[in-house]
């Protein structure tokens, strides 16, 4: 067993290796390419070559069987130079999972399979709160009608997973079917002051054909905690980016006040890096995101226990799960926006310099924690802290 398990770790770190020197090769043109938004499609392509698209996916399907924890912190360390790149990247495998998820266990097979023969990069559109999509039946398929927002990857993307209104049941179902197909048209419609090469604008749909077997259902297991699962890994996805992204403003701002910040006239010190007010700056960035990595990696463990316990998850791991992610995603996104936004204090009016790029940390973040209202995850937590109720499952909890 524990050959097995060093075997493993080091197959993790490989990866993480792997992840490491794209990350070094996006970082190179993460600020021209911020100025300029639209579709990342170099480095799109570069992941569908690093195989890093397969790891979630299980071994027994071909893929590389990893575990959340690895695929999180891969996605932190695109974050750190680039959290456009780690937003489509782990948004793929929040939809590869789908129909595991939600479909029944011949779905889950096939979309595993297929996703690993055709070297699928998979996207997001399912956005449940855009109810505009209708499913209706015609003969022995489904006709998909309307328009979906926030499709983040879209752009480039082979597979699109939905949320639809069934005509007939008013029902909201989900689907999983082809970005190619007839009738579906990605608009190149995104264009917010941050996170500018995500893709998240709009998708629309115009009597698109829908085969039964991609609409996904839990046919063959009743409805069960592990269901509401994906609410938990898309929010501790999101907390692993608003760290990298610190991290990520950490390293730049330190590299920059190491080699271009002036000390100021009265500190009475030569260097920037001897100013003891800088210094203080640095003290508290530093604790900041101690505390914050500790919080996201135990809660990587927590979620990945979880996953693991599949069907035999019960509503009170998954509330407990659920509640830690909530409070670590509160803490990264407050440590987040403070460092985004206080770097210039240990850089400097120079640093503001468009050709630098500083300021896109903070707008992408910014941009990114707006994802869900902040204030619920408190109310949540605090419901937690006075009265011992654990939060309900939802899509965004």
């Amino acid at each position: 067993m524990r050959n097995m398990q060093l075997i493993g770790t080091k197959k993790s770190q490989n990866y993480l290796d792997i992840a490491r020197s794209l990350a070094k090769e996006f970082a190179e043109t993460a600020v021209e390419r911020d100025a300029k938004g639209g579709t990342p499609k170099y480095e799109r392509d570069r992941l569908r070559q690093s195989n890093l698209l397969k790891l979630i996916v299980p071994t027994e399907y071909g893929g590389l069987g990893e575990t959340w924890i690895t695929v999180l912190r891969i996605t932190r360390e695109f974050a750190k130079v680039d959290s456009s790149i780690a937003h489509v990247f782990s948004y793929h495998h929040l939809g590869v999972v789908v129909p595991h998820i939600f479909g029944s266990t011949e779905q889950k097979q096939r979309y595993y399979a297929e996703t690993i023969d055709n070297n699928w990069f998979w996207c997001n559109a399912l956005n449940p709160l855009d109810k505009r999509t209708t499913l209706t039946p015609e003969n022995n398929y489904f006709r998909l009608n309307g328009i979906k927002s926030f499709c983040s990857g879209s752009q480039d993307s082979d597979i699109l997973p939905i949320t639809a209104t069934d005509q007939e049941t008013d029902e909201l179902k989900i689907l999983a079917i082809p970005t190619q197909r007839q009738g579906v048209t990605v608009h190149d419609d995104w264009d917010n002051m941050g996170q500018r090469q995500t893709d998240s604008g709009t998708v629309t749909f115009e009597n698109v054909l829908v085969y039964p077997d991609e609409i996904l259902g839990i046919r063959d297991k009743p409805s069960q905690p592990f269901t509401t699962i994906r609410a938990c890994l898309t929010q501790l996805n999101l907390a692993n980016i608003y760290l990298g992204i610190a991290q990520g403003a950490f390293e730049a701002a330190k590299t920059y006040t190491g080699t271009n910040t002036k000390p100021w006239l009265t500190s009475g010190v030569e260097s920037a890096t001897k100013d003891p007010y800088i210094l203080q700056h640095y003290g508290n960035i530093w604790v900041d995101l101690q505390a914050a990595t500790c919080l996201v990696d135990q809660a990587g463990e927590l979620l990945q226990q979880a996953w693991d316990q599949e069907w035999s998850l019960t509503a009170e791991q998954r509330g407990e799960c659920a509640l830690f992610i909530a409070t670590t995603k509160v803490v990264a996104t407050r440590v987040g926006l403070d460092i985004t936004n206080r770097i210039f204090e240990v850089m400097g009016a120079r640093a503001t310099n468009a050709k630098y790029g500083f300021d896109r940390y903070w707008r992408n973040l910014r941009t990114f924690t707006l994802h869900d209202p902040f204030d619920y995850k408190i109310r949540d937590i605090g419901n937690w802290a006075l009265n011992d109720e654990l939060p309900k499952p939802n899509f965004y909890s």
